[in-house]
């Protein structure tokens, strides 16, 4: 099993954008320290939501800081970027790390970002698609040229070759894929990559995306062995207390302010109207699906999803009391008290 945290780097109510980032970073040192498998960071712009807008640029920061925790993005939003730039980077990160950081890239929405970045509206509609596979050949080919209908470049030589790394394997980094819909389970599948599964679908939700990937993966020619050893990964919340009470009023207290004030801050870029979570009901269903209450509830609730989707890759967030001192000490009881019941 292996359990790392997800970092948000959310901005509570009454907080400054500072303290928000200041948590995220000392999340990720002291999951390092209580033997955490990885760190997890997440990409948002414009919202007090999560107040990172690089997760690319934080994971370098936290690469540099760690020694041997895994660090990846969950994820880095590929319409707002371009391939071959945050292919460079994952590059650059992947070699000189030593191989510990994760790539994982999603579609993001349909948010104002696009109007910024000058992407525009067909990027997230219709190109993720195009920008994935560039970003892969990117990855794995010496040389690359695109003619595509969002992307024309000549051929350039990659540099740095991420499939260079001296004394690792030799491929680049591990890329994974945020699916929240059939279509996007389909597109990972095909091209046999993990699963990035959020943190509100329930167990049966995300074994029926695993049973689906995994049928589109053998259609797609993969092989048996290649797809029994997805590493797909399933975001959670989790907040370690002595009483399941406990834990459960900590996020309640906090959580609903946080989510209603982030939430409410993202603009479509075309106007179309939103469906917005209930703030409450939503921190509520969270505190049912995951693991939140005393360690041996903990590991046994993450037991029991792996053992319903198969899924062993865990991304936690550990945030939820909005808390610089609570947020340490719920990433040490992750790792040194719920761990320890899932060997």
């Amino acid at each position: 099993m292996r359990v790392g945290t997800f970092v948000l780097a959310a901005q509570f109510p009454g907080q400054g954008q500072g303290e928000a980032l200041h948590r995220a970073v000392r999340s990720a040192e002291v999951a390092e320290e209580s033997g955490l498998d990885s760190v997890w960071l997440a990409e948002h712009h414009f919202v007090s939501y999560g107040v990172c807008p690089s997760a690319v640029t934080l994971a370098a920061l936290l690469l540099g800081r760690t020694r041997r925790i895994r660090v990846g993005t969950a994820v880095s939003v590929l319409p707002s970027a371009h391939p071959v730039a945050l292919g460079e980077q994952a590059a650059l990160l992947h070699l000189t790390s030593g191989g510990r950081f994760s790539l994982g890239v999603g579609r993001g929405g349909p948010w104002v970002d696009l109007e910024v970045f000058g992407s525009g509206l067909d990027a997230y509609e219709k190109g993720f698609p195009e920008s994935l596979d560039l970003l892969l050949r990117w990855l794995r080919e010496p040389r690359v040229a695109a003619s595509g209908e969002r992307f024309g470049f000549r051929e350039v030589p990659v540099v740095p070759r991420p499939d260079e790394l001296i004394g690792g394997p030799p491929h680049g980094p591990e890329v994974i894929v945020a699916c929240t819909s059939p279509k996007s389970v389909r597109l990972a599948a095909e091209r046999g990559l993990p699963m990035l599964l959020g943190m509100h679908c329930d167990d049966e939700e995300k074994a029926e995306m695993v049973a689906l990937w995994r049928t589109h993966a053998l259609s797609a020619g993969r092989s048996p062995e290649e797809v029994a050893d997805a590493g797909h990964v399933s975001a959670g919340v989790a907040q370690i207390a002595d009483r399941r009470a406990e834990a459960t009023e900590t996020l309640l207290k906090a959580m609903p302010g946080w989510l209603k004030q982030g939430l409410d801050a993202h603009v479509t870029v075309d106007g179309r109207p939103r469906a917005m979570r209930d703030p409450v009901g939503y921190t509520e269903l969270l505190c049912g699906l995951h693991p939140v209450g005393p360690p041996r509830l903990a590991a046994d609730r993450i037991a029991a999803t792996a053992e319903r989707t198969g899924i062993t890759r865990f991304a936690l967030l550990a945030e939820g009391s909005g808390d610089l001192a609570a947020t340490e000490e719920n990433v040490r009881r992750l790792g040194t008290e719920v761990l320890s019941l899932l060997v």
